[in-house]
């Protein structure tokens, strides 16, 4: 079923969406309504599954990770998948794992200090049980990272 957001909602999502930090208290100063309000109003959407949580972003070029790459993984067989994304998961700089179609089984994010230790987390994948072959392809400038465009456009057709 789907969940049907009022122009209320969707304002506070708009605001959550900025900054999830955001005090109950102002949003519900900018919309004329109570925290308590709001406080209901947003338990409810993360009782329909629509808020999962919140999300902390960090800075990685300042915590010395500022190394993205992509890794796309050949398997020998495509029954291996779990196996290997279970592995996959054991190492921390790989942020981000696809099961996908096409020219690669899995296609994987990777963050590092620099192209030694990028070597070595991509070393560790191809060294993984039923991982043939691995081909990696250096991010030059992460151009655009911004789900909160795409948050807010979602929204606002519920």
């Amino acid at each position: 079923m789907k969940f049907k957001l009022d122009q209320t909602d969707q304002s506070i999502l708009d605001m959550l969406i900025e900054n999830t930090r955001t005090p109950f208290t102002d949003i519900a100063k900018q919309h004329g309504i109570s925290a308590g309000t709001v406080h209901v109003r947003v338990k409810k959407m993360e009782e329909a599954g629509i808020i999962t949580g919140s999300s902390l972003r960090l800075d990685y070029e300042k915590l010395g990770y500022s190394f993205i790459a992509y890794v796309g993984i050949y398997l020998n067989k495509t029954s291996q998948t779990q196996f290997v994304l279970e592995r996959i998961a054991e190492i921390p700089f790989v942020t981000v794992a696809h099961v996908t179609t096409g020219k690669f089984n899995i296609f994987c994010k990777i963050r590092a200090k620099n192209t030694t230790h990028a070597k070595d987390i991509i070393y560790a994948i191809d060294d993984i049980e039923g991982v043939t072959r691995t081909e990696t392809m250096i991010s030059l400038e992460e151009s655009i990272n911004d789900k909160k465009r795409l948050m807010h456009s979602i929204f606002r057709t519920l």
